[in-house]
Order: C-alpha cells, then structure tokens, then sequence
C-alpha cells in the first residue's frame, strides 16, 4: 500500500488498508482524543445543598439561629447537646447561602474534627444530618477544602450513616461522599477503598424517594469518574450490575448521572469499554440515543462513541444495537455539540474495516456527511473531515467511487482555505489518496478535472505560499505529482485555441 507522501507522525492519525487491527485501533483512539477529554460540563461534580430540609426528627423543628462564627465556635465545641446542635445548625446555614458561604472561614476555624464526631452521635440523630449537611457544603468547596474534610477523618463516619435508619441522615451522606469523590482520583479511591460501594449499592432496591436516588446514581457517577488512574476494576465490577439496573428508570436525571458513568468506564482501553458491553447495555443506549432531553441525550451518544472506539467486534455491538438507525437524525440535530459528537462517532465507525464502512453507505450516512461538510460549524465540519479521511483510506475501490459521487469533494476544496493546519494537511492528503487510487482505475483525468472544474487547482495553488511549512510542501507535491500533466493539457488547448482564433482572423481579412 503506497503511503500518502507525508510525515510519519502525520500517517499515525490515519486507518488506512494494510494495516493489522491492533494498529488501526491505535489509530483510531488517536483521531478522538480530543473528544474523548471532554468533560461532564452539563451537570456539576460537586454540589451545594443550599435548599432547606426539615431535620429527621420530628421533635425537632428546624429553628432560625442567627450565632457568630466565634459563637459557633464556642457552641460546637460545648458538652451540652443542645448548644451543639444549634451551633451545628448555625455553621450549615452559614455554609448553605446561595451567595459567598463562609467555608474558608469556618475551615480555618478548626470545626471539622467536631463535626466529624457528631456524625457518630447516633443517639442524635438531628446532630447528625445537620453535620453532615455542613460537612457536604465544605467539600463541596474548592479540593483544599474537600481534603479538610478528608483529613478531618470524615469518610468512614459518613459511610457508617449509609446504615442510618433516618433517611435524612443517610441521603445527606450520600451527598457528602458524592462531593469526595467528585474531587479527584484520589479521593474517589479513598471512598471506594473504605467500601463504600456495597453500602451504596444496598440502598438502590428500597424505597427511596426519588430525589434519593438520585443523588445516590450521581455519587456512583462521581466513583466511576476520572482515568488517571481509573477506579479499580473490581470496583467497576461492582457497580456495573446497578448501572444497568438504573438505565432502565424512567427518571431523566437518573438517566443523565447513569449514562454519564458508563461514558466514564468506557473512555479508556478496550477491556474497559468490554467491561460495560458485555453487560448488554448498548441497545438502551441507542434508545437513548433518541431522547429528548439533552442531558440524557449527550451522554448516552458519548457512551455509544467511546464504544466504537474499541475493537471492530465492540464495534459491531453497537451497529448491531441500532446506532446508525439513530445517527442520520443526530447529524442534523438543532445543537452543533450533538453534531460534533454524532460526526465523531461517525468517524470511529468508518475508521473500522470494509464491511463497516459499508453499513455507513447503506444507512444513507453520506448525504448528511456531505452537509456537515458544506454547512456545518467548523468544529462540526472537522469531525466530518475526519470522517471523510478514514472512509476514504479504508474504502474498496467501489466505497470509494461512492463516497467521490457523494460530492464529497467540492465541501472538502472549500475547507482548504479553513485556519486551522491540521485540517488542511488532513484534507491534502485525502485527496492525494484519492488520486493515488484513482490512477490505479486510469480515473485519475477525471478526477482531476473535476478538482480542477470546482476551483481546487486555485486553492491548492494557493497554499503553496502557505506560512505553515507543512502545508505548503503538501501543496507543492500534491500539484507537481497530480496537476503538472493537466496543466501542460490545458496551456496546450489554450495555445490551440489561441492559433486557430488568430488563423480565423487572417482568414477574414
């Protein structure tokens, strides 16, 4: 297989023909990399508990205590219950105002160790909801804050509370623990390694009010985040059954938090991405691929992407489960960000082997590629491009004939003049591809007059004085191998043309 004429690091971004399955995965995973950093930006991964509760005992109403911080501070550390709980009381509603909470200040104040031993009190069972609120608005804070409570020796004491008979009590722990966990790697393994998991877990079959669960589905959300390192398989193992179990509610928010987890485990090697589908999860992605709402729609089509990245069987599943039922739709849908991600799917799909790109051509993926191309934003149109490469440099010759009669390439010369480098450079090279193999077929005339007839010889031209070395050395070979024939035809007619207008004068006169 002949390359394409260009740097090595360049020719890594690319699947093409010739190569073994192992290598062409690699270069899939590079091709979306930048996509697969994206992050959860839709929901927060700590939050504040800033709406008022009635406390878990009834006997105790929730009282407005207006105490200073020096009071507090005095109150807390009291023996009496009494001025603990309304001193503990005031620091929570201190640290649930909407604006500007004093978490610093009572951080510095050295009250955590305090509230950390009133998480304990299971005699009181008021003192214990109103520490833990307190302690989940401080971690939700900024992570030196969140390690304060780490540090304080919080986590086992709220992991205990995840028995508590009040459910209050319990919820609010769960709360705590979700903002740990949502800080980091570290933290995250801290939770899980004090077995949080299981107790966790126990909670999803009771009756639970929904807000309950919840709050319970984002935590376990938070436990599967983060890759640097990921949390531990065994972990993974845990929580899977329950993922799959919570994918099927019909609440939008638990959908939301349940798909975000799987798009968590799944962005990484492919024994991670097999960890989730062999739990027969992907046909109630694909359905949710169809919602709605946003916030299930985005996560459940990340899910689905980071799967095609995986091996060519993983990505079979999904084509299998329906995803290019659902994907044409998603092309065009009214948010650029769900045609970015659809393209970027798209793009690991064709990135696969022959048969794969078929099932592109016979779900009518093209028609939509070329408007994204022609039409879309531009972060939209490099996916497409990207999309267009490994199509193109893993095609037959027939897929290719297909995919030049898409009019793919008038989309494709208009995003020549386009800023960014590596867009260019990846355009160039799909179409000295093309022309590669479109001499093998004794096709190479046509498709250089028609190049030539949608104006490309001007842009490549152009780009020959292109301030990117790169790019300027590809539009020089690109013409000197592909167009020097073509032109020298076309001064040639031009010449002809040019004597038999003269002839015709002299003739006339």
């Amino acid at each position: 297989m002949p390359t394409l004429g260009v740097s090595e690091e360049r020719l890594r971004k690319f699947k093409y023909r010739g190569k073994d399955a192992s290598v062409r995965r690699q270069q899939r995973a590079a091709v979306s990399l930048e996509l697969r950093k994206a992050r959860k930006d839709e929901q927060a991964l700590k939050r504040r508990n800033i709406v008022l509760s009635p406390d878990p005992a009834s006997d105790k109403p929730d009282r407005e205590v207006g105490l200073t911080l020096d009071e507090i501070i005095k109150g807390v550390n009291s023996s009496d219950p009494v001025l603990c709980f309304e001193a503990t009381q005031a620091a929570r509603k201190m640290l649930s105002r909407e604006r500007n909470p004093p978490v610093k200040r009572i951080v510095d104040a050295g009250v955590i160790p305090r509230l950390v031993e009133f998480l304990k009190s299971s005699l009181h069972p008021y003192l214990q909801f109103e520490a833990a609120w307190a302690l989940t608005n401080i971690a939700s804070g900024t992570s030196e804050q969140t390690r304060a409570v780490v540090e304080g020796g919080a986590v086992k004491p709220l992991i205990e509370l995840l028995s508590s008979p009040h459910v209050t009590v319990c919820e609010q722990a769960v709360w705590a623990l979700g903002n740990i966990a949502g800080d980091g790697p570290k933290f995250r393994d801290i939770v899980i390694s004090s077995n949080a998991i299981p107790r966790l877990l126990a909670l999803i079959p009771s009756t639970v009010p929904i807000t309950f669960l919840r709050n319970i589905t984002w935590t376990l959300s938070n436990l599967c985040r983060n890759k640097n390192p990921y949390p531990c398989k065994e972990a993974v193992k845990q929580m899977l059954p329950a993922l799959s179990y919570l994918l099927q509610h019909s609440d939008n928010e638990i959908l939301s938090d349940t798909c975000w987890a799987l798009s968590y485990l799944t962005d990484g090697c492919n024994d991670r991405i097999a960890q989730v589908v062999e739990m027969g999860v992907l046909p109630r992605l694909v359905e949710l691929m169809t919602s709605s709402e946003l916030n299930v729609l985005t996560p459940s089509l990340r899910t689905v992407g980071n799967v095609v990245t995986g091996t060519d069987d993983q990505t079979q599943l999904a084509l299998s489960a329906g995803m290019l039922s659902v994907l044409p739709k998603l092309l065009i849908h009214p948010k650029s960000s769900i045609q970015k991600e659809a393209a970027w799917a798209l793009s690991n799909v064709a990135a696969g082997p022959r048969q794969h790109i078929q099932q592109l051509i016979s779900f009518n993926m093209l028609p939509p590629l070329v408007a994204l191309l022609e039409n879309g934003d531009f972060k939209v149109q490099k996916e497409a491009v990207w999309t267009v490469a490994n199509f193109a440099t893993g095609a037959t010759v027939d897929q290719l004939f297909q995919l030049v009669h898409s009019g793919v390439i008038g989309p494709l010369l208009n995003l020549l003049t386009a800023r960014d480098v590596r867009t260019v450079l990846i355009i160039l090279d799909v179409l000295s591809y093309m022309l590669q193999e479109a001499e093998k077929l004794r096709e190479k005339e046509n498709l250089c007059l028609l190049i030539e007839q949608l104006g490309g010889i001007d842009r490549i031209e152009a780009l020959q004085l292109h301030e990117n070395h790169q790019v300027g050395q590809a539009a020089v070979n690109l013409i000197e191998k592909h167009f020097s024939e073509l032109k020298c035809q076309c001064i040639f007619l031009l010449t002809v043309h040019k004597i038999a207008g003269f002839s015709t004068s002299l003739s006339n006169t």
